[in-house]
């Protein structure tokens, strides 16, 4: 470790390009990464002599990952880069990580938290059958394990994820039987004067739904899942087109209303978290550069808010030169100026996205009672309906003390969004009143021998 004692943590964009910058200007950092090889979520690299090429992966995104895993091994010898390793709890100056079940602790001064995101999770009734499985989930089981959820699958839900990983799974010859977008026509061509910000992104997104119906593909807008059916598994799925209810048999689904971000460290660590109605969610404060309200520790990439792979990786970039000239180290001003101007270009383009795809704000008031929302602790709407009601609880971190939602092993990352949804609609708050669930440590589920240790 350099004597700035700079840690990284994620190796999706925003951390491979932190790292970057940070060895060209004479650190060591340490990466550390939950996952076995770089590149992130988007950019997830197949295991060894996986034989399916880049380009079928990642299609368009081929060069910008290759970008990204090109840039990582050009640095890889000039880092402590540590893989396999989960970050799963932090404090002011040093971090606690597990790797193959042994947990150790990590010291730091500088810390450049990359996080990312996972998916925003609005469960609907049969969404624990075996065979339901996130827009995330989905494209792991492609990109790292080179298999399909199923052999016919519906994709349901809202965002551009729901439209990339469609079009991957019949690109690599899944059959799609259909994509059921939430989101209306007229939502999309509101959105249009923010989306021409970025026309080559839009022409990306609007080739690959132009592809999926070229090739078969039902496309069908302001739709959503009513019940996925079945008993022992996913066998077909119910859903709503409008006033009608429609009926799709099918072995898999996957579901996903864009994504959130991962903020769970940032919080651990006392940083300042502000609601964003533009994403629906609480996320950490920071500056252009990337600074948090906490000294020597900083923000990239969609874990302090959705912005996109590119962004991330400029973001990354920008929160490198921040840390370095903070501590005392010349940097190039022009090209930190030139990233802070792309990273506001984004954000105009993201605000067009999530009109584009907007939140289901109706969702709460939809939901039957016997509804299950968390999964770990068998949790209904109902049950979270009457603790309001009956105890008058109108904060998220109140409810979770009456009724245990979020204190299973997810720690309320999948049933979070979704409870407070809920609390919000049965208290007639609206959703920024009602808070956000506080980061607990483990923040992701280590075995007990770890915890101990």
């Amino acid at each position: 470790m350099s004597g700035l004692q700079v840690v990284v943590i994620g190796a999706g964009p925003a951390g491979v390009r932190a790292a970057e910058a940070l060895v060209a200007h004479g650190q060591r950092p340490v990466v550390v990464d939950e996952a076995p090889r770089w590149g992130g979520q988007i950019y997830r690299q197949p295991p060894p002599n996986f034989k399916r090429a880049k380009r079928l992966l990642y299609g368009f995104e081929t060069g910008r990952a290759e970008g990204v895993h090109g840039a990582m091994a050009g640095i890889v010898e000039r880092i402590d880069y540590r893989p396999d390793t989960l970050v799963w709890n932090a404090r002011e100056g040093e971090l606690d990580l597990l790797h193959r079940g042994r947990s150790t602790t990590l010291p730091y001064r500088r810390l450049i938290i990359a996080s990312g995101a996972t998916d925003r999770v609005l469960p609907f009734p049969g969404w624990t059958l075996p065979g339901v499985y996130s827009l995330g989930a989905a494209q792991v089981a492609l990109k790292a394990q080179g298999c399909a959820i199923g052999s016919r699958v519906v994709f349901a839900g809202t965002g551009p994820l729901l439209y990339l990983v469609a079009y991957q799974y019949a690109k690599a010859g899944a059959t799609v039987a259909a994509v059921l977008d939430s989101a209306r026509l007229g939502d999309k061509l509101a959105a249009l004067p923010a989306l021409l910000r970025q026309p080559a992104v839009l022409a990306k997104g609007l080739y690959y739904r132009a592809w999926l119906q070229a090739h078969g593909v039902a496309v069908h807008e302001g739709a959503a899942p009513l019940q996925a059916l079945g008993s022992q598994r996913v066998e077909g799925l119910r859903w709503r087109d409008g006033p009608r209810e429609q009926q799709l048999a099918c072995d898999a689904i996957g579901f996903g209303h864009a994504l959130r971000s991962e903020t769970q460290l940032a919080d651990l660590l006392g940083c300042s978290h502000a609601f964003e109605p533009l994403q629906r969610a609480h996320l950490p404060q920071r500056d252009a550069a990337g600074r948090s309200s906490v000294a020597s520790v900083y923000l990239a990439g969609d874990g302090a808010g959705i912005m996109g792979a590119d962004a991330a990786e400029w973001a990354g970039e920008r929160a490198a030169l921040a840390l370095l000239e903070d501590a005392g180290v010349t940097v190039d001003g022009t090209r930190a100026h030139v990233l802070e101007q792309r990273l506001a270009r984004v954000a105009t383009f993201r605000r067009g996205l999530e009109r584009a795809f907007p939140f289901p704000v109706d969702w709460a008031a939809n939901v039957p009672d016997d509804l299950l929302i968390c999964r770990c602790e068998e949790i209904s709407a109902g049950e979270l309906r009457a603790a309001v009601r009956d105890t008058g609880a109108t904060e998220l971190n109140r409810l979770k003390a009456l009724t245990r939602v979020g204190m299973g092993r997810c720690q309320g990352r999948t049933c979070g969004v979704a409870a407070a949804e809920i609390l919000a609609h049965a208290s007639g708050l609206p959703i920024d009143a009602v808070g956000r669930l506080r980061g607990q440590a483990p923040v992701k589920p280590i075995p007990f021998s770890a915890g101990a240790a």
